[in-house]
């Protein structure tokens, strides 16, 4: 088995007596106080997670849009200096290699940031890619930056404490380099929580400087460090994918609901079948269920349709701490992917009741 990889900020958590766990070839930590602490916290105030195990790779040169036009499943024509866009690499089948968030910081350079258990396949894809467009280097910094990630409705109060320009003006998903605390950084107001907040990539030797001064300047705040529990509790009830759980090689972004970010039209790695899925249809949905028993519906629970009718299968499942009920997202025949459908999950052999509800099952009130 290979030895885990530790983040700059190893010893920030063990400190803060994080319990760490392996979790995509990294030792990270999934919880400090609580989760549920955690969560509500994130939900009310400002929590800090450390997410330098996900991958980032630096893509320039003056083909760069075109590049990315034709790696990633979405429109990055739209994809302007300043602006972050939400995107899937596919492949040839229409599913999904990873889902990634591409940064462009500026006219000539963008960043694209990966899942840390996809890093190694996303890079030998990219980079066999980019070796057809000659106006575009690709380079893998991975080990170059830590990324850390202030979220919740108390995030951008903290953040302008220590910007040396502020930050209130950044819209959703747009990025800038800045500094914090006297250390260039480039920040970007994007996150997988469901709330505000930012997301900040340092070097990887200030990195545990800044996470020091993230947690003294949030004092005021109420900040506390959040691990991987809560982020996945989060953005389950945010409706967010997980790779591995929602979307993988044999999923189409159709079929999780996610057509918003996939481009109708170009040539692009996918495009073909991407079509085809809008023309045809699919054969199964990823619907939300809310769980209206007790009892949690744990990923690979079948979903039924009554007491005995396998119609799908659970891929995240997890009570929803701020809504105060259990909540699950689930693959299901496209009949019963309907909000206002009651179903049935198996729960070790006890059927417990659910309804499809609209996605997402928690959206931030707007300020």
């Amino acid at each position: 088995m290979d030895e885990l990889k530790r983040t700059p900020l190893y010893e920030k958590h063990l400190a803060h007596k994080g319990r760490m766990v392996p979790f995509g070839g990294w030792e990270m930590p999934v919880q400090y106080s609580g989760i549920m602490e955690e969560h509500k916290a994130v939900r009310s105030r400002v929590g800090l997670f450390d997410v330098s195990h996900m991958g980032e790779f630096e893509i320039r040169g003056p083909q760069l849009v075109e590049f990315v036009d034709y790696l990633t499943a979405n429109d990055a024509t739209t994809l302007t200096a300043g602006k972050a866009q939400y995107s899937m690499l596919l492949n040839e089948r229409g599913g999904t290699i990873d889902d990634i968030i591409v940064y462009r910081v500026d006219e000539d350079r963008a960043l694209m940031v990966v899942n840390a258990g996809n890093i190694d396949k996303d890079w030998a894809h990219v980079s066999t890619v980019a070796s057809g467009f000659a106006g575009v280097t690709v380079e893998n910094k991975s080990d170059e930056y830590a990324l850390l990630a202030l979220q919740g409705p108390k995030a951008e109060a903290l953040l302008n404490d220590l910007a040396a320009q502020p930050l209130t003006d950044m819209g959703y998903y747009t990025v800038r380099e800045n500094k914090l605390d006297g250390r260039d950084v480039i920040v970007a107001r994007t996150g997988y929580t469901g709330e505000d907040g930012f997301e900040v990539f340092t070097k990887c030797d200030d990195a545990p400087a800044l996470w020091d001064r993230f947690m003294e300047a949030g004092a005021v705040y109420g900040i506390v460090p959040a691990g991987l529990g809560a982020r996945d509790t989060l953005r389950l009830e945010a409706s967010m994918p997980l790779y591995g759980h929602e979307l993988d090689e044999d999923t189409s972004p159709i079929e999780a609901g996610l057509g918003y970010f996939v481009a109708k039209e170009g040539d692009y790695i996918g495009a073909a079948r991407q079509r085809e899925l809008r023309e045809q249809g699919v054969g199964r949905k990823l619907v939300m269920l809310k769980i209206m028993e007790r009892g949690i519906a744990r990923e690979g629970y079948e979903v039924l349709a009554g007491t005995d009718k396998v119609v799908g299968k659970v891929t995240s499942g997890s009570m929803g701490p701020h809504l105060g009920y259990a909540i699950a997202q689930a693959y299901v025949e496209p009949a019963y992917s309907a909000p206002g459908t009651t179903l049935s999950i198996d729960v070790r052999g006890r059927p417990i009741l659910a309804e499809v509800v609209k996605r997402p099952f928690y959206k931030r009130a707007q300020s």
